[in-house]
């Protein structure tokens, strides 16, 4: 054979026993689960702003960043609700590089996957405690859904992974807001095709037994740009996107249209400082168009401690080792401009 198993690891059940969460956390995640869903179905008309890292590669500077937005929370709580980004699986396109801390908690390290998901944990439930926000992360491996599904508010399903059938049944079980990239081709139906299979429900062979799932209304889409057949970016937040994205929502049988503005990756090319002309773009359109500011209910950025990236081995604390992020400064003025404009 050519696979090598040299562990087993613990089941969610373990994980989750040794490292609980609490019923006083357990009870502010249901309260921002609530809040979060209200605004994917229209009836709280407050904007949603996943921010934070591109990977959550150090628990002591992740924890800091999200503890520098709580009190930003609190003082634009009527209009926005802040939800921390902590990816702890990192998609390679090539297989390359550094996969998230959940398989690799020490990035110089080897990688340790029964303590990656400890670490990946940890993590969560330590961020929770400190800022009392509950994060995002991104299902990568739908079989490690269970470690994490007490302690997400927002799951993203990335672009490489929107057209896998066991991402998208997997998301059908969930009961918390879940965006469906669109794929790094740019196409829209993909990703419709995507919130449509989530959003029904479903039968399926999931770690070893056979599921039923009732389907997630909360699932919707995510614009991140794309990448045309000669390599180059192409982006889709502007204007004409999103009136195009409302009319093929109207023609799909969908429930609770909602798209969320990924403001980096290729809708930025990757050039980080671009996050905030998106994002005011973005804003500004939501204001002229009745259908857009309707359907367009968050925006992603990517933000940290220090701006930009660097190599992994550099050890600046709190500096993307992955893609390049908007420093804090930056990021905290811009969460105020959003908060003027929604």
């Amino acid at each position: 054979m050519s696979f090598i198993f040299k562990n087993q690891l613990p089941t969610p059940a373990e994980i989750k026993h040794d490292y609980p969460l609490g019923d006083q956390l357990t009870a502010l995640k249901v309260a921002r689960d609530k809040e979060i869903s209200d605004v994917i179905t229209g009836k709280d008309d407050r904007f949603l702003l996943i921010i934070g890292p591109c990977s959550a590669d150090n628990e002591d500077s992740v924890c800091d960043y999200i503890s520098r937005l709580a009190p930003i929370q609190e003082k634009v709580k009527d209009k926005l609700i802040i939800i921390p980004r902590i990816y702890t699986n990192k998609p390679r396109t090539t297989g390359e590089g550094y996969k998230g801390i959940a398989s690799q908690p020490d990035p110089e390290k080897a990688p340790d996957l029964v303590e990656g998901l400890i670490a990946m944990r940890k993590m969560h439930i330590r961020a929770i405690s400190e800022s009392g926000l509950t994060a995002a992360d991104e299902m990568l491996y739908p079989e490690n859904w269970g470690y994490v599904e007490d302690l997400l508010s927002y799951v993203a399903i990335g672009a490489r992974s929107v057209e896998d059938q066991q991402h998208r049944l997997t998301v059908s079980g969930f009961d918390v807001a879940s965006g469906m990239k669109n794929p790094t081709s740019g196409d829209f139906s993909v990703m419709l095709n995507s919130v449509y299979a989530a959003q029904h429900p479903h039968q399926f062979v999931y770690r070893g037994y056979e599921v039923e799932t009732t389907g997630n209304p909360l699932t919707h889409v995510v614009l991140r740009g794309a990448v045309s057949k000669h390599g180059n970016t192409t982006t889709n937040y502007h204007y004409e996107d999103l009136i195009r994205l409302n009319e093929m929502y109207e023609k799909m049988d969908l429930v609770n249209p909602a798209a969320v503005i990924d403001t980096n990756h290729s809708n930025s090319g990757k050039k980080f400082k671009e996050q905030i002309r998106i994002a005011k773009e973005v804003m500004h359109n939501r204001k002229v168009s009745t259908d857009i500011h309707r359907l367009v209910k968050g925006l992603m950025i990517e933000s940290y401690i220090e701006e930009d990236a660097q190599k992994i081995g550099e050890g600046i604390y709190g500096k993307s080792i992955t893609d390049p992020c908007l420093g804090w400064a930056d990021s905290e003025r811009l969460i105020y401009d959003i908060a003027e404009q929604a």
